[in-house]
């Protein structure tokens, strides 16, 4: 770590140079203005006038890659938010595959847009403003998007609805879309910390406890489109489980409901008597699965398994939530309440 001298240049002007190493690199001139950020625990972030901006622009070469490989790139670019990609190619028009691996990937992204196109070039344009959204408030979604999913697909195997199922399906679209924007969010911020505030931090440090957050809801997510994809393929789309059986699971999925959000929330109010609850209730359900299985009567193997299945990605989703309650902690931990103090 680098020490600097703070000096006094009048009554109530405190100064202190700059680097001159890190002025070369940020392109800092004499005369140029900088940002100051003040931030928790004491720190004061210096920001070139270069950082106030977003990367605008990058370029694929289409030539070099194929088209999953060009999706992929493009949800990259995306991710690491830049405002504008270009697709293009040198060696004549861009072929049918990538353009329908750009078309594919706008469609998957939010705020995501094609802007021009010709036959050797697509530029696709990134609409979203990191001060339209919070973090918090993305993960509220996210979080509420999979328990949807979830209450549709159980509900769909309570009654054989088929359109509940596919509807639990549609919404994966949705859940994934939030959370990419997470990331883009997530890493803008972390690459400006100017964004953070506008993104609804007062600094940087949540923003790892927040990509771990937004990585378990997707999972989550995940574990719900398993069961409206089982509820689909079973026959009947029904478990052919009695109806007692059946409201146990329906019982068992209100109790993951309610500690997926109450971990959510611990995070977003930095709650720790919340990460506390949640861990009672985990223990809670930490032989559900098993007692349901236990009782089921005789079945053929192809139903035991779809119902193991849908308990299995319950007991996931539970665990998911108990990861989110851990990270919640970490951040509950890191301000004073009535369990810290910090000297």
């Amino acid at each position: 770590m680098e020490t600097r001298k703070v000096q006094r240049l009048g009554p109530s002007t405190l100064a202190m140079t700059l680097p001159a190493e890190w002025a070369k690199e940020q392109n800092v001139q004499k005369g140029d203005e900088v940002s100051l950020r003040m931030g928790g625990k004491g720190t004061l972030t210096v920001l070139p006038e270069s950082a106030s901006t977003e990367d605008a622009e990058a370029t694929l070469h289409a030539d070099n890659l194929d088209a999953d490989a060009l999706e992929r790139a493009i949800l990259a670019q995306y991710v690491l938010g830049r405002r504008v990609i270009n697709i293009t190619t040198k060696d004549g028009a861009l072929g049918s595959d990538h353009i329908n691996a750009v078309y594919k990937a706008e469609t998957q992204l939010m705020g995501l847009g094609v802007i021009e196109e010709t036959p050797e070039n697509i530029a696709i344009r990134c609409s979203v403003d990191p001060e339209d959204f919070t973090l918090d408030n993305l993960l509220e979604r996210l979080e509420n998007t999979g328990s949807t999913m979830r209450g549709e697909a159980v509900k769909a195997l309570a009654h054989g609805n088929a359109d509940l199922a596919q509807r639990a399906l549609n919404r994966e679209r949705q859940a994934n879309k939030i959370f990419v924007l997470l990331l883009r969010l997530i890493f803008t911020a972390y690459q400006n910390p100017n964004l953070a505030r506008a993104v609804g931090l007062d600094s940087g440090f949540p923003l790892i406890g927040y990509r771990s957050i937004a990585k378990n809801l997707e999972l989550i997510a995940d574990n719900a489109e398993d069961i409206a994809e089982i509820a689909m393929e079973a026959e009947g789309n029904t478990l052919g489980v009695d109806d007692a059986t059946m409201r146990r699971i329906r019982d068992f999925t209100d109790q993951v409901d309610e500690i997926t959000a109450m971990a959510v929330e611990a995070a977003v109010k930095r709650d720790y008597a919340l990460t506390i609850e949640v861990k009672y209730l985990f223990r809670e359900l930490k032989d559900r699965e098993e007692d349901i299985l236990t009782d089921l009567p005789e079945m053929s193997n192809a139903q035991l398994l779809q119902v193991r299945e849908v308990l299995v990605s319950l007991q996931e989703t539970a665990q998911y939530a108990m990861r989110i309650a851990e990270v919640s902690a970490n951040l509950a931990l890191n301000e004073e309440n009535e369990f810290v103090t910090i000297e």
